[in-house]
């Protein structure tokens, strides 16, 4: 038989795996992910897992990724208007069965030091990302203050929605999300 060109069998291993791990989280949390529940419940062998993401918490950080990613806001021409298309994208992501014990569990994770901690800060940065470029569009629009640590302002963005799922075990809603989008416009904007 002759093989087709690309490589759809090995997405179709990448999409099971992950989505089984996600599945496994949501029903039963995250001490229900192992490599063997892994690889039963996405119909693939442990070494097919074991080739993609050489440890659980590489597994973990790719589902973490499926679901809470990376994002792309256009330049709205406002730094409000963007912040909120952040927030609302993080809104939807937390809302999905499942995510709050997968952060949690990550951020438990991070704790454990080596390659695990590493591998959660590059998790990190990537779904910062978008953030910090939203602030930086908004310094170099003057609608946010120049001078603002961007970092300091992008960890201010992020930690409100996290606090309020994993910590107050709350799920945000909308009305949230609109009064962190007015603070945050307020504490960081740019004076009138």
């Amino acid at each position: 038989m002759e093989r087709r060109p690309g490589r759809p069998r090995e997405e179709r291993v990448t999409g099971a795996v992950l989505s089984a791990v996600l599945d496994l989280v949501a029903e039963q949390g995250l001490g229900a992910v192992t490599m063997d529940a892994v690889a039963a419940r996405a119909g693939v062998s442990k070494p097919a897992i074991y080739r993609r993401w050489p440890g659980k918490h590489d597994l973990l950080i790719a589902a973490a990724e499926t679901r809470i990613g990376t994002l792309s806001v256009p330049d709205l021409g406002d730094f409000r208007a963007e912040l909120r298309a952040v927030l609302d994208a993080r809104l939807q992501a937390y809302r999905m069965p499942g995510t709050v014990q997968l952060l949690a569990g990550l951020i438990a994770a991070s704790q454990e030091g080596g390659e695990a901690q590493g591998a959660y800060r590059r998790y990190v940065t990537r779904i910062m990302g978008e953030t910090r470029k939203v602030l930086e569009r908004g310094i170099a629009r003057g609608d946010v203050r120049a001078g603002v640590d961007v970092r300091a302002a992008a960890t201010l963005v992020a930690a409100p929605m996290i606090f309020r799922l994993v910590i107050e075990q709350e799920l945000p809603d909308e009305p949230f999300a609109a009064e962190v989008t007015d603070m945050i416009a307020r504490a960081v904007g740019a004076p009138a």
